[in-house]
């Protein structure tokens, strides 16, 4: 296990190295004038002198890349910022704030988003699925199956308008949308993202629903399933010890990358219920060119996605004992 860990690891360093290398080619490299770009329409020559000078962009590109991946390490100084520490990813043509303190300070608000909606399509997705594999054929499994197909189809945008509209603002059944700080009033903090927490979790149960059955229907016709039910092993014990167990692989696999890409920040969600977390602050990034900020945003999330990954070959040795991690 530490061999695969250590490997594993360096492997998730190399990778984030080629992602943002090539990420900040994208930010930096295509625009004719990465400056100008981050300077806005209201921009005077002084500020377009004093963001190329920040940018350092009459150095090299690969000094360029250089500097900023140093300063992740080692620290940074800015002619106008003054000294940043490590871990510095640079400082926001925004808001003049380092960008890692102000995605640090989103990050509550999307992991608050990411871990409840998260319990939410967990607990009914791979529920439905499994009484629907259980159920196969009868009208549970019909019903559950035909509930998944018409909620995948469906968007976030949509459903999460429609449920603003009636459940928020005409029937007050729910309160609006909002982040409190979890420490500070639990009961806020939930009340305030129940909404949120069910519209992410309506696409996502949707799509485990559907995993969920096929991988135990596939598991429950194996031979090794049908020679334990001949030894006289109660269907209980055939389906939790065997079935499920054989089931899980693909489910974690799915659940590990779907982490990773909400803690990088559930766009849509997020911008449909106004939340301010990383996945706003990226849109936000995006209409104001604020580059510095787009780039550590990237990496931020591709980490998160790499770890995941790691976590899930991590767990499969524990779930599926035909697998060994050298």
């Amino acid at each position: 296990m530490l061999r695969f860990l250590v490997r594993r690891i360096l492997g998730a360093v190399i990778t984030l190295v080629i992602i943002s290398a090539v990420t900040f080619m994208l930010f930096y490299a295509v625009p004719r004038d990465p400056a100008r770009l981050a300077c806005g329409k209201l921009c005077t020559p002084e500020t377009l002198e004093l963001i190329r000078h920040n940018m350092g962009i009459t150095d090299p590109l690969p000094v360029q890349y250089w500097h900023w991946l140093t300063g992740i390490f080692l620290g940074r100084d800015f002619a106008s910022f003054g000294h940043c520490d490590a871990p510095c990813l640079g400082y926001s043509f925004v808001n003049r704030e380092p960008v890692l303190s102000t995605i640090l300070d989103r990050f509550p608000t999307t992991i608050s988003l990411t871990i409840g909606s998260s319990v939410v399509f967990l607990v009914f997705g791979v529920g439905m699925g499994m009484l629907a594999a259980v159920k196969q054929g009868k009208a549970t499994d019909k019903i559950a199956s035909s509930a998944s197909l018409i909620a995948s189809s469906m968007q976030i945008y949509f459903v999460g308008t429609l449920a603003l509209y009636f459940l928020v603002y005409q029937w007050h059944i729910l309160d609006q949308p909002s982040y409190t700080n979890f420490s500070t009033n639990p009961a806020s903090w939930a009340s305030g993202l129940l909404l949120p927490w069910l519209v992410l979790a309506l696409i996502f149960t949707a799509n485990y629903t559907r995993m969920t059955r096929s991988q135990l229907v596939e598991q429950l016709s194996e031979d090794y399933v049908r020679t334990a039910r001949a030894k006289g092993l109660s269907s209980r014990k055939v389906f939790f010890r065997f079935a499920w167990r054989g089931a899980m692989g693909p489910i974690v696999t799915i659940f590990g990358i779907d982490l990773g890409v909400l803690f990088g920040g559930a766009m849509i969600t997020e911008k449909t219920f106004s939340l301010q977390g990383i996945g706003m602050l990226a849109v936000k990034s995006v209409t104001t060119s604020d580059l510095p900020m787009l780039l550590g945003i990237m990496v931020i999330t591709a980490s998160f996605v790499v770890v995941a990954n790691i976590v899930v070959d991590a767990v499969y040795a524990l779930i599926d004992p035909r697998i060994r991690l050298a």
